[in-house]
């Protein structure tokens, strides 16, 4: 079964994708998204070396644009961070920011 592939639909959702990502970096989080994206590979595994850590970064990126996009308050990023798990809550604590709310 061979389907086709819908460019137009493909580019609206990339850009799409790209604005939420643009008003997520200029949010209200703007700076711990910036302070989490530049942590490097060799930090996070210092964490707790393996997949995971590389996992729950992604997760973490992902609650903190989320965050941003919608201006949620510190006492909701909290929560959404704390549900993340131990692993995500140790890499937020990099970011002094994130770490005063955790």
């Amino acid at each position: 079964m061979t389907t086709s592939f819908d460019l137009k639909s493909f580019e609206k959702d990339l850009e799409e994708t790209l604005e939420a990502g643009r008003i997520a970096f200029t949010g209200l989080y703007k700076n711990e998204l910036n302070s989490l994206s530049g942590l490097s590979k060799t930090e996070i595994d210092a964490i707790t070396p393996g997949i995971t850590d590389l996992q729950k970064y992604e997760e973490l990126i992902t609650v903190v644009k989320a965050a941003s996009q919608a201006n949620l308050d510190q006492a909701a990023l909290k929560e959404q961070i704390l549900k993340l798990g131990d692993v995500a809550v140790t890499i937020a604590r990099c970011v002094p920011s994130l770490a005063k709310i955790l």
